[in-house]
């Protein structure tokens, strides 16, 4: 099992915004950004910060998925 950042992604087009807009609204570095890309782990602050960004919650832009899929 590992964490998908797919569903963050998607909710970035919707909203029109583009990485380097959620980076400064969040607050976050562009480092923590290439680790989202990646789909490496990222600190749970990371994660509350944007979702206070997006105004959003924490299933709307991670999910679970099976590593073998």
């Amino acid at each position: 099992m590992k964490f998908s950042y797919n569903k963050l992604w998607k909710l970035l087009i919707d909203k029109g915004w583009t990485k380097s807009e959620l980076r400064k609204k969040a607050g976050i570095s562009s480092s923590t950004i290439a680790k989202l890309g990646k789909g490496e782990n990222v600190t749970t602050d990371v994660l509350l910060k944007i979702c206070i960004a997006l105004n959003c919650r924490i299933e709307a832009i991670i999910e679970i998925i099976d590593k073998n899929e």
